[in-house]
Order: C-alpha cells, then structure tokens, then sequence
C-alpha cells in the first residue's frame, strides 16, 4: 500500500446515499456512513496510519494494476496484473429505492482470476467517527463484527478465504487459480441493528445484476449524442452518484480537506448542498432527459426558502446539508494528519454563514427552467418565490463574499450583481409568461438598475474588460457565466474584450485559474492551481464566441487532465496533477454544458458550410499568460 496514492488515482462508487473511493491499487480509503455527510468509516485518504482502510491487493512483487468501470456504470474493476497470473476485484454498492433511506449500506467487493493464480491480501480496518470512536471485534462464523458506539460493520466473506484477527482489525491472504470466485461484503448499519444473514453466491449474483440493469437503465435515458459521448455519460453518472437520492439533492463533493495546494490551509469540506452548483444542473439535467433529477432538486431548493419577514435575515443561505439541515459547524480535526500533510482538515463548512447574493440569481435561474413555477407550482409556491424577489429589491445592492467564498472581507463583486439581475429577469418573464401576480415595475426597475450598475462600475476602460469587483482592475473567471444567463450577448464587443484580457492574464496553456490572489487577496495564505471548472467554463464561452477551432482545442486538451477512469478533482496543479476534493460536481457539470454548447455550435457552423471557424492559427498569442508566470501561446503562429 502507497501512504498516499494521487488524489486522481481513485474511481467512485456508491448506492445515492453515500459513497467510498477506491484507489487503483485496490484500497477503500474513503467511505461515511450513513449519509454523504456523516463522520468517516475510512478516511485513510486523510491520515494513512489513523484513518483505515479496506485493502483488497496483490501479493505479488511486480503487479501492475489498472482500473476500470463497467461500461456506463458505477460497477469499478480493479485489475491485478502479476507474473502468475491476472486477477480482478469488481467493486460496487447496491442501489437501494429512495423511500428505503436509512442507516444499511453495503459495499461489495468480488475476487476473481481470468488467468493463472494470483494471491490477494486483505485487510479490513474501520476507524468511525474520523478514527475519534473506538470499535470492538467479534469474529463469529466466517463474520468479523465491528462495533463502535454510533455504527457498526459486518465484513462477511465468501470462498476460500480465512480471515484472522488483528488486533481489533482483521486480515487474510486469498489465493484463487482461473475461474475461481471469493468474495467480501462490508454491510454497515446502526450498533444495535440485527446483523446480515448469511451470504450465499446468488444472493452476491443477484445484487451485482441488479446494480448493473440499475444503471443501464438509468443512463438509457440520457439524450446526449454528440461527439464525447462517453465522456458526457460518465460525467453524468458522477453527478447522480453525487446526488443523495432521498432528498434530490446532490453535494459538491465526495470528500473533505482533500488540499488545494499540498501543504496549504486550503482544504474544505465539499460534502454538502451549494444552492449555486446544484441550481446551474438543472438546465443541463433537463437537456439531458433526467428530469425527475431536475424536478426533485427544485422541489428541495423550494424548501429552502424562508419566509421573508419585516427584518434583514436572508431567506436562502449559501449551503444546506443533504437533508436541508442548515447547520454545518466548521471544525478542525486536529488528530488527523491531512493528506501528504496538508493540514488542517476540516468538517463542517463555515463559508455557510458568508453573505453571497449570486445564490439568489441562482435559484431563479434553477425554478425558471421549466413551467413549474409558473403553471405547476401552485399559487403558494409562486408567493414564495415572488416575496423573495421583493425582498432582494431591498437588499442587492450590497457587498458579499463572492462566488470562491473568499475570506479577506466583503466586497461589491461584480459577479454577485449580474445574478442579483438573472434573479429579476428570469422573475419578469415568468410572471409576464403565465400572467402570475407580481410587483413587475419594481422587478424591472431593479433589474435594469443593476445592469446600468454593472456596465458603469464592474467595467474597466483601462483592462477594456469586466472585472472581480468594483473599483479592482483585477480579472475573474466567474464571469464567464455572463454569456451563459444572458446578462450579455456572447458576441457583445465588451465581452470579447473581455475574453481577450482572460486569455492573456487568466489562461496558462488552456487552463484557466479562478483569479489572480496576489493582486486581489483572499485572507489565505499559499496560492491555487487552475480550477478545473473554469476551464470548461472557458470552453463553451470560446464556442458561444465563434471561437470553434479554439475551443475544441481547448476541451480536447482540457479531456486529457481527467484520471484514467474519466474523473475530475477541482483543480490541476502546476505539473498536470489533480488536487482539491474529489471528484467535484461542478467541474463534471461543466464539462457537460461545454460539450453541449460547442456541439451546437459546431453544428451549425458545419450546417452553414463554415468548416473553419475562430483563429487558427491565432493572429496573436492567446492564453499566454497566468498567475503562476507561466504561459507561452497556445499554439505557434505561423508566418
């Protein structure tokens, strides 16, 4: 076993209620249970020695792994490839209907030779509640028993395997020649629940057909036929992965404290409901025909929403656990060693309590993507929406926090506003559409108000370009979403100037950092690699652009930083490694929506006889520079 394998060396599995991470040499060394957001029952990801693992490896000097799903599943396969002979472990979590949410969760693990004999070793050594809660062990008939005071775990076993106690861990050495099958399954369920009853070889055949139709039909649905068909697919099942299916609502990530620069401070908990990633899945879900997804989500965001009364507390806050709970108290686990030593490491997110108006913009832009609101939702679900949109006429015009959550004091981010505006817009024209009750001329006065403000103060004569916030000369990804709501056209002179500043500021060789924090400082300390999701944000605004060749260069490239099973961390480091948590939502959803625009776009270039759209080659360098001082063209002009 590596200390601490590449955060990018890891494939995910999962039953919709939580999930673990199993690394490419055969390590479960991250799973919480019962939720997403629940303490760890593996978090070795986090602290090799404190805090366990569930090894299933090779014995054999010399293997070579590799690691794979199942076609248009979450069933993983890891291969052990030894000079005796090439074993596989086939991970994956049965798929439990929604209605059937509670503490039970199962993680299967099968053991089979294709060729030869291949020796496995295994290991099984839970550390719940972050490795803080001690366990008791109990081997009984083939069962070892782990049981702490808040859960427990049955590790049963299958074939020729023996397990034997360690300490209050156990291990066993597995040896199968060709065609030969063992098998472990870990079922994890509340201490004083009635353990498992006997595992039998089809019961294991059952659940493993069962997960397989599960996800074939579910993917079936999908109507995405474009050119990165496989990569779109695979994407989407990470964002259904990452959705708690009792709620409908999907989380930012499957992990915390997974660090942003190694050995920095930047190391946060993404396990919970952001109002802002999960509002922008909706149009993408329900381009792609997953609109039960689409639906359950707008249906948990409509809940969200307080009742709007005489005072200044806002209605929504910025994150919300999976059950809607807004309580995510930040605190450090001091025990833990961080991965590769990239301490702290945090549970609970205190960015919860930051003031970031762009949420409401967000959840507009999320409840006006389909009649709903307008026909379906009822008169009451209308009140609501329509006396929040009152509310925020009193109150946008304010400083926050921004988008990235920054901690270095609040400002009038320009970001913040332009959704301020998609909250009024996309209010406007749902109430003028189904004739719905509404203060239109205060909407519209808002609305129209904002965007005067933004041309005026988020605009740079001297950077020829939008910029982070008012009165700054400093640059910021973010705003490549303005063309996506429509807060500008994306042909708009202003906005292709602006494009043109990121190019050369923001872009390090089709990468593209979130801003510059030396020239506008965050409160933290160290720097950041180039967030995966702008990049892919950048991509569809190329393509919106006319910028065709440019950007299916760009997403053709930006394609080849996804880790071997096709999955993103939230940002590349400065030598093409992936850092951050993992895998993120938002990056996979932005691959998605890039895919689509540039798709369209190329399309129609191709219906109108335009083969060659954009610069190619380029008639000056572009993405030539970046924060990190690194650079140089994209590609060489050519005399």
């Amino acid at each position: 076993m590596r200390r601490y394998p590449p955060i990018a060396e890891h494939g995910l599995i999962g039953d919709l209620q939580t999930a673990a991470l199993v690394s490419s040499d055969g390590v479960l060394n991250w799973l919480c249970s019962p939720r997403f957001d629940s303490p760890s029952v593996f978090a070795a990801l986090l602290d090799h020695d404190r805090g366990g693992h569930f090894a299933i490896t090779s014995e054999v000097p010399g293997t070579s792994v590799r690691q794979l799903y199942v076609a248009d599943t979450a069933v993983l396969i890891t291969r052990f490839l030894t000079p005796e002979g090439v074993g596989e472990v086939v991970d994956f979590m049965p798929v439990e209907q929604p209605e059937t949410a509670g503490s039970r969760h199962r993680v299967v693990r099968v053991m089979r030779v294709v060729r030869g004999t291949v020796r496995l070793a295994l290991e099984c050594r839970p550390r719940f509640d972050y490795g803080r809660e001690p366990h008791e062990l109990v081997l009984d008939d083939g069962t070892a028993h782990f049981r702490g005071r808040s859960i427990a775990a049955h590790l049963q076993v299958l074939g020729p395997v023996s397990m034997e106690r360690d300490g209050d861990d156990v291990r066993a050495s597995v040896t199968l020649d060709a065609g030969r099958l063992a098998a472990a399954v870990l079922t994890l369920d509340d201490p004083d629940a009635e353990p498992p009853g006997p595992l039998t070889s089809d019961e294991l055949w059952s659940r493993f057909i069962a997960v397989h139709r599960f996800w074939h039909g579910w993917i079936r649905r999908c109507r995405y036929r474009g050119r990165w068909q496989q990569m779109v697919n695979r994407s989407v099942i990470t964002l259904k992965l990452l959705t708690y299916a009792p709620t409908g609502a999907p989380i930012a990530a499957a992990t915390t404290g997974l660090p942003e620069q190694v050995g920095g401070e930047r190391n946060w908990d993404y396990r919970y409901t952001w109002v802002r990633d999960a509002s922008l899945s909706v149009r993408a879900m329900l381009d792609l025909g997953f609109t039960e997804e689409a639906h359950a989500f707008r249906q948990w965001l409509g809940r969200r929403a307080k009742p709007v009364g005489d005072g200044d507390e806002e209605p929504l806050q910025i994150m919300y656990r999976v059950d809607g709970d807004p309580d995510l108290v930040e605190e450090t686990l001091d025990h833990l060693e961080g991965w590769r030593g990239s301490a702290p490491v945090r549970a609970g997110n205190g960015a919860a309590r930051q003031l970031q108006l762009d949420i409401y913009g967000e959840a507009a832009f999320a409840l006006s993507q389909s009649p709903d609101l307008g026909r379906e939702g009822g008169y009451d679900g209308w009140q609501r929406f329509a006396a929040m949109l009152d509310w925020l006429a009193d109150h946008w015009d304010r400083p926050d926090e921004g988008i990235w959550e920054t901690r270095g004091g609040r400002q009038d981010f320009t970001f913040s506003r332009v959704m301020c505006w998609v909250a009024f817009d996309r209010g406007v024209r749902v109430a003028t559409e189904y004739a719905r009750p509404a203060d239109l001329p205060r909407w519209t006065a808002a609305r129209d108000a904002i965007l005067h403000q933004v041309m005026r103060e988020g605009w740079s004569t001297r950077r020829n370009a939008f910029v982070q916030h008012y009165g700054s000369e400093v640059l910021d990804a973010s705003l490549l979403l303005m063309p996506v709501v429509g807060f500008v056209a994306p042909r708009d002179p202003r906005w292709l100037s602006t494009l043109d500043a990121m190019d050369e500021e923001l872009v390090s060789d089709s990468l593209v950092y979130r801003y510059d924090p030396a020239a506008s400082p965050d409160g933290l300390r160290g720097s950041e690699g180039t967030f995966s999701l702008c990049s892919f944000l950048y991509v569809d605004a190329l393509a919106r652009a006319g910028r065709l060749d440019q950007a299916r260069y760009a997403f053709d490239k930006m394609l080849t930083y996804a880790n071997h099973v096709g999955l993103f961390a939230e940002e590349i480091g400065p030598t093409g490694e992936q850092l951050g948590n993992f895998p993120q939502a938002f990056t996979h959803l932005a691959l998605i929506t890039a895919a689509m625009a540039l798709d369209a776009e190329l399309d129609r270039a191709e219906s109108e006889g335009d083969g060659h759209v954009g610069r190619w080659p380029p008639d000056r360098p572009v993405g030539g520079g970046s924060p990190a001082g690194g650079g140089g063209p994209w590609l060489p002009a050519v005399d």
